[in-house]
């Protein structure tokens, strides 16, 4: 507030005009007779229309607009009149190959209206948007491994309880396993800062599944790769997916088992390398009706963003058999 003694400032078209080029604001005016809409040049050019279109309908907008988000913002702009107060709707618009969020905020039952007109903005949110959901990844992510922790944790113990001849050997066998993990965890999640040179194929998998591995069982886990070299970026996605899997396993599939075995195996050719997951003598294998679990999200994206690859599951009756596609270039990098 300003004391009563000072005087406000005297807002020029011009000061204003600077003001909203600084913060990105656009303006738009809407006669609600005629339905015509009236755009500053910024309002153009984040929607990316012709400035020989004078007279904007929302028809015309609308080609732009997200088709997903086309019908609710329909629904807004028809019922603008009837909202009291302020209103304010976020939704996305087409730009090119691109996508862009834009808020568009005005004074809803007729306030402030003018000559028949009302008045409002355009706000470019778009680096809000994806803070928002960079930032719901990251806890669905945080949730989604705290889950594959505590299961890990559960098989690790099941697993050293069945080799063990007593709680000494148990513990000393489940302290070792949890170290093993320790390490394949600094694999998926390297500390921030210190610098990391590629490892080897082998090495990645053999340090990310020895947790599962049982005492006194040799032939358990068999990973035969040839030597290759993984670059830091793509250990990170690779050690996602293999963690994403061996968890799955131990809860569900032949690493459930004192029976069960897993041969990882790999292939490379000029331009690709195929990774072979296979396992056996576990218990029986049922298919799931629907892979959209936010694990099997996280290793679609992994595989394809950054391995430049795919993944495919077989769910025979012998045994789950998955094989990982993989840009050799990617992988190496």
């Amino acid at each position: 507030m300003f004391p009563s003694h000072v005087t406000m400032p005297l807002w020029h078209e011009k000061h204003l005009r600077a003001a909203t080029r600084a913060a990105g604001v656009a303006l738009w005016s809407w006669n609600v007779d005629t339905d015509a809409i009236t755009m500053d040049e910024a309002a153009y050019d984040l929607w990316e229309v012709s400035k020989d279109e004078r007279i904007i309908t929302f028809e015309i907008l609308s080609k732009n607009i997200h088709p997903a988000d086309l019908e609710r913002v329909r629904s807004a702009f028809a019922a603008t009149r009837a909202v009291v107060g302020s209103y304010e709707i976020d939704f996305r618009i087409l730009t090119g190959s691109d996508i862009r969020w834009i808020s568009a905020r005005g004074q809803g039952d007729d306030a402030d209206i003018a000559d028949r007109t009302m008045f409002g903005i355009f706000l470019d949110v778009t680096q809000r948007k994806q803070a928002e959901e960079a930032n719901e990844l990251l806890a669905g992510e945080m949730s989604h491994r705290l889950k594959n922790l505590l299961t890990i944790a559960t098989a690790l113990t099941r697993m050293s309880s069945r080799s063990a001849a007593s709680k000494e050997d148990m513990a000393q066998e489940l302290t070792s396993r949890l170290i093993a993990l320790g390490r394949a965890q600094d694999l998926v999640r390297p500390v921030p800062g210190r610098n990391r040179e590629g490892t080897l194929l082998g090495d990645l998998i053999s340090v990310l599944l020895a947790p599962y591995d049982e005492k006194g069982a040799s032939v358990r886990i068999r990973v035969s790769v040839p030597k290759m070299n993984v670059g830091e970026a793509s250990s990170t996605a690779l050690a996602l997916v293999m963690h994403e899997l061996a968890t799955n396993s131990a809860k569900y599939g032949a690493l459930s088992l004192s029976s069960g075995t897993l041969d990882v195996s790999c292939n490379a050719h000029e331009d690709e390398v195929l990774v072979k997951w296979t396992e056996r003598g576990g218990p029986p294998v049922v298919a799931p009706a629907k892979l959209e679990g936010f694990g099997s999200k996280l290793v679609h994206r992994s595989m394809a963003a950054q391995l430049g690859g795919a993944i495919t599951f077989d769910w025979s009756e012998e045994g789950l058999v998955v094989i990982l596609r993989m840009s050799k270039v990617r992988l190496a990098s």
